[in-house]
């Protein structure tokens, strides 16, 4: 492998009060990450726990970006790809494990299939078993069959399936962005991620700029990584519920037809307004308002 080429790969990580899962992270980097092969970045969303404590005194090797305020995982990501010197970005979430020297044979991947533009990593749960990582095209259509794909992988049997179609490497529409790994130059040229999604769809967004530049998405099940999905949201549950169905309204205007506007939008003033009818829950009734008043 040609060393120069992994000695051009950024890894960037954005971090917002996720000291206990950064640690396990950022020593696994440590472990199987050469120093010298690839530079780290983190940049930290004004954290209130001890997260940049554990940087400066464990990592004072990894490139700290401390931001004013949490400004979202897009826009965090963006401020590291700013400063990035790589020619490969590999964006990774706080809460993944790696458990091997992954970037070779990313690089190599990359490099002999250059009309690719993303490549989306296996991603396991902490007990090894496999968990889905990838998505079809977001719309009416796609929303149903990610509903399918996600309610077969509740049942064994059909997970079984899933996991078996997914043994080779295969074109997708969109990979999560917790594993993201990126040319560099195409992530510049299209701006990086929408800042104007907060949380929730910028992966799927950025994908679908990608395809529309004529580059292809593959998910790879020869490169893993182990991911603790859902961490970073687990206790505002209510409020990033809001921030998804947000994000979901603006992707549906950003990339949908108009048709499939309306429909969503029906769709969640009536799914929400049961809801509130039902619990009086406030959140629900953010949702009937972002639906009816989005512009």
């Amino acid at each position: 492998m040609n060393t120069q080429l992994i000695n051009s790969v950024s890894i960037i990580l954005v971090n917002y009060n996720g000291a206990d899962v950064l640690i396990n992270c950022l020593n696994s980097l440590e472990k199987f990450i050469p120093k010298d092969n690839c530079e780290i970045i983190l940049v930290d969303n004004n954290s209130q726990d001890n997260s940049i404590d554990i940087v400066d005194n464990k990592f004072p090797e990894i490139k700290l970006i401390k931001l004013p305020k949490n400004v979202g995982f897009g826009a965090g990501n963006n401020a590291g790809a700013k400063v990035a010197k790589g020619e490969f970005l590999f964006l990774l979430n706080t809460d993944t494990v790696l458990t091997n020297n992954i970037l070779p044979n990313l690089i190599e991947l990359m490099s002999v299939n250059q009309n690719v533009g993303i490549i989306g990593t296996k991603l396991l749960f902490p007990d090894g078993s496999f968990q889905i990582s990838f998505s079809p095209e977001i719309g009416i259509k796609g929303e149903f069959q990610a509903q399918k794909l996600h309610k077969n992988a509740e049942n064994r049997n059909a997970f079984n399936i899933i996991e078996r179609d997914f043994q080779d490497i295969k074109e997708v529409d969109i990979v999560v962005g917790a594993a993201f790994f990126i040319r560099a130059n195409l992530f510049n040229l299209l701006g990086g991620f929408d800042e104007k999604l907060f949380m929730y769809f910028e992966d799927s967004d950025l994908c679908q700029r990608v395809r529309n530049e004529g580059y292809k998405i593959i998910y790879t099940p020869h490169i893993s990584i182990i991911h603790i999905r859902g961490h970073s949201v687990k206790k505002l549950s209510n409020k990033m519920s809001v921030e998804y169905r947000r994000s979901q309204i603006y992707y549906y205007h950003k990339h949908r037809p108009m048709w499939e506007i309306l429909t969503l939008r029906v769709y969640l003033i009536f799914k929400f307004l049961y809801q509130y009818l039902k619990t009086s829950n406030p959140y629900s009734w953010e949702i009937i308002k972002l639906s009816f008043m989005y512009k």
